[in-house]
């Protein structure tokens, strides 16, 4: 038995990105595995505040395992190393002390990758975090192949130190009927016609300003609906948006929760994710897992996520872009044929796979 701690800081929001999702799944299944095990969910101090949506003991059904929260922070807990074996990090940085075995889970390094989608300095600052943290750790996690590869190729990481977990998706909490479908989507658009649907931080990464352009080609009759906050080049992107008068086919709705997000995907006619880099791509999952046709990028980890399920496009072109939306919302076989794959696809996706894959790199490092 090993008591194994985690840095659980991004799961104590009241909206979550993707690692906070990662986060929130992967401390709520772990508990629920049959394991000797036992768990210690570290929140940093800054989130103290937000301590009502800390994971509390008995708050999780089915659990097995024994787990506790704790605060840390340098250098006030500074007994929390050798109250732990192991620690594993959730968000490809380094902790804030140094534990006998360390793990570290890397979504994405466009820090390094990507000289266009954050500023210097943070790209300076989250290249060193996940450098330290990566060469510290004794096991890298990362959720796609893709990632592998460029920690191989960027972070010069050998191959055996790392390990490819994929993600989880969750199983809509409501499936509404073709008819409460397209009254949503009225609800959502203000009246009749198509919703084109992107769920994530409107950024430059994201490519949110080549969907905007491939917008221009669409029907007037479509619509594209933005969901998530504003990132870097959120602001060259929302001049475009003025420049163009698009403020009648562009809504741009912030965050949302979970439970209006599963009615804005289920009143969705297509889900464009044309994300010039990705670690994996949940939302991806998400759309179909709510049965919504995919349109999404052919580059980074968008194909092995979607798999045969997606319409795959070039991301750096607006047209095919355009066409492949089109194609998704006019071709009814087209678009049968892709929820239904969508739908077997996610369900291949399990947290509790995620967590129990996770528990296997845990109980081999534990060994060393």
């Amino acid at each position: 038995m090993a008591t194994i701690a985690l840095d659980a800081t991004y799961s104590a929001e009241p909206y979550l990105t993707g690692i906070g999702v990662y986060s929130r799944r992967l401390i709520e299944t772990l508990p629920t595995l049959e394991t000797p095990h036992r768990f210690l969910f570290c929140y940093r101090l800054s989130r103290l505040s937000k301590r009502q949506y800390f994971l509390n003991p008995g708050s999780v059904p089915g659990a097995r395992a024994h787990f506790s929260v704790r605060v840390y922070q340098e250098p006030l807990t500074f007994w929390l190393p050798w109250q732990a074996h192991l620690f594993h990090s959730l968000a490809q940085r380094p902790p804030a002390f140094h534990f006998r075995q360390e793990i570290v889970t890397v979504f994405d390094i466009f820090p390094i990758t990507g000289e266009n989608y954050s500023t210097p300095d943070f790209r300076k600052k989250f290249s060193d975090l996940l450098l330290q943290a990566t060469g510290r750790a004794t096991r890298v996690i990362t959720a796609s192949h893709a990632t592998e590869r460029l920690l191989i190729s960027h972070a010069q990481l050998p191959p055996e130190k790392i390990r490819v977990i994929p993600l989880g998706v969750d199983s809509p909490a409501i499936n509404l009927s073709p008819q409460e479908r397209l009254r949503e989507r009225a609800r959502f658009l203000g009246g009749e016609g198509e919703l084109i649907l992107s769920v994530g931080v409107i950024q430059t990464r994201k490519n949110t300003l080549n969907m905007l352009k491939a917008l221009k080609s669409f029907p007037a009759t479509y619509k594209l609906v933005l969901s998530g906050g504003n990132g870097y080049g959120s602001e060259a992107i929302h001049e475009f948006i003025r420049t163009e008068s698009f403020g009648d086919r562009v809504k741009l709705l912030g965050f949302i929760d979970d439970a209006q997000l599963a009615r804005l995907y289920q009143a969705a006619s297509v889900f464009l994710f044309p994300s010039f880099e990705e670690g994996f791509g949940i939302p991806v999952l998400e759309a179909m897992a709510n049965g919504v046709p995919v349109v999404t990028s052919n580059v980074s980890s968008m194909p092995e996520v979607g798999g045969e399920a997606a319409l795959y496009v070039d991301p750096h072109n607006p047209t095919d872009i355009a066409q492949k939306v089109v194609q998704a919302v006019e071709d009814s076989a087209l678009r049968e044929a892709l929820v239904q794959k969508g739908l077997a696809r996610a369900s291949e996706f399990t947290w509790r796979r995620t967590a129990e894959a996770t528990l296997a790199v845990y109980d081999e490092v534990l060994k060393l």
